[in-house]
């Protein structure tokens, strides 16, 4: 199964200049509590974005650059195509970034973990439009905003409304 999971304001901006623009510590502790023990698919600028690979789950890293050295553990591939290949099948596969990664796979996927924060920022990458004729919101839950987040914002899942679509 191939899991799209991003944090996206009302805009679908994702970040700016290769930087989250909020922090939800919820949303990270779902991010960790979906991912962990997991393949995730990253882009080279996303992976680069992390002060170190996130720990208890396979990276593979997609990027152009024919000479890239990862970490050790990292997987480096030159395709979305070739990181679908080299992780298992059977299992729920990440993909967790960037723009245009999400872009790349959104057609493909079977499930989108989207956290939407309420809010609209100023942007320089942006999540696909989810469209409502493709895709059926499965969970939805609210977070009001609080001492620990700035912003209210929801958790949901989507699931292809067609899945042979």
């Amino acid at each position: 199964m191939l899991t799209l999971i991003a944090a996206t304001s009302t805009n679908n901006a994702l970040g700016k200049d290769n930087q989250l623009v909020w922090h939800l510590p919820d949303d990270f502790k779902r991010f960790k509590a979906l991912t962990t023990g997991h393949y995730i698919i990253l882009g080279r600028k996303t992976f680069e974005s992390f002060p170190k690979p996130l720990p208890n789950r396979t990276h593979v890293i997609i990027t152009r650059n024919k000479n890239y050295e990862a970490p050790e553990g990292c997987i480096v591939v030159s395709s979305l195509e070739n990181a679908i290949e080299v992780c298992p099948k059977n299992e729920e596969i990440f993909i967790i970034g960037g723009g245009e990664i999400y872009k790349q796979s959104i057609d493909i996927a079977d499930k989108v973990e989207l956290t939407r924060v309420h809010t609209i920022v100023e942007a320089d990458t942006f999540f696909p439009e989810v469209d409502p004729g493709k895709w059926k919101v499965v969970f939805e839950e609210f977070h009001p905003k609080d001492e620990k987040h700035a912003f209210d914002f929801t958790f949901l899942t989507f699931i292809k409304a067609n899945p042979n679509s």
